[in-house]
């Protein structure tokens, strides 16, 4: 049966996902450290400063109300939002590129503890200072952007984890939570597909973290619920791990309709290839 997603509280994960970072990063070699990562152009150093650049923000704005340089350009819309928090991105990667991988663990080390004590001070259902716009959110409650952090935070993790060859934390006590803050993103993704009411999508995302998800058409937009009904207009069946791949934009959308098992009217289920719950 169809039932409403729910919140999802995910503040107390962040003290063992951040010790699980630490223990990571010092284990590195000099090697590992240079290693390339799926993210763009970046080596395992620069996701490691991106991931000290995203704790040191939030902290910096959210619980200091330091709000930093003001864009260089009028934000009027979703392209500028990403074009402009590219250019934060490059920026502080570039300029962490002085910073020794000693300081660099030292510096997320601090930052990360004190951002996981934070997250655990807010009210789960207030207002959040940032929307989170993937989701196609004009306002967000506080447990939708601290789920949207332990996303990147896990995610960004794991393209390390990958790059030196060492195992994810993937098991359902640490996917699971990303995969449910993921399908948020369908209605947005879904908000030009075609349809009519009653049709609906049913994603099953398999293996033990995984989970069933139902985008179900109504007048003039999609609506994502858990479970499934009994007859779907299509149905889309892939593996955790292509799900999070897709999710956070480390696979091309070709690549992913060939691990999704798509059946039903196609139309329907072939956006779920393109769909992305980070800024791109």
């Amino acid at each position: 049966m169809l039932q409403p997603v729910q919140p999802t509280w995910l503040a107390d994960r962040f003290p063992p996902l951040h010790d699980h970072l630490t223990a990571l990063l010092r284990g590195l070699s000099a090697e590992q450290w240079d290693r390339p990562t799926v993210a763009g152009g970046w080596r395992v150093r620069d996701v490691a400063a991106h991931l000290l650049d995203v704790q040191a923000r939030k902290l910096a704005v959210l619980r200091d109300d330091c709000t930093g340089d003001a864009p260089s350009r009028p934000i009027e819309g979703y392209a500028d939002l990403v074009e402009h928090i590219n250019e934060m991105n490059a920026e502080w990667v570039r300029v962490a590129r002085r910073l020794s991988p000693v300081l660099l663990v030292d510096f997320i080390e601090l930052a990360g503890r004190q951002l996981a004590e934070f997250v655990q001070t807010l009210d789960a259902h207030g207002t959040a200072r940032f929307a989170v716009a993937w989701a196609g959110e004009d306002a967000s409650a506080n447990w939708m952007d601290v789920g949207r952090d332990y996303t990147e935070l896990w995610h960004h993790q794991q393209q390390i984890r990958n790059a030196v060859q060492v195992p994810g934390i993937t098991s359902r006590e640490w996917l699971h939570p990303v995969l449910d803050m993921s399908v948020r993103a369908l209605p947005h993704a879904f908000r030009d597909v075609a349809g009519v009411p009653g049709e609906s999508l049913e994603v099953q995302i398999t293996g033990d973290p995984g989970g069933t998800w139902t985008l179900l058409r109504d007048t003039d937009r999609w609506t994502l619920y858990e479970g499934s009904n009994a007859a779907p207009s299509a149905c889309a069946r892939l593996s955790a791990d292509t799900a999070w791949r897709i999710f956070f934009n480390g696979i091309p959308p070709a690549e992913a309709a060939s691990r999704i098992e798509l059946s039903g009217v196609a139309r329907i289920g072939e956006r779920l290839a393109h769909v992305r719950s980070v800024m791109v």
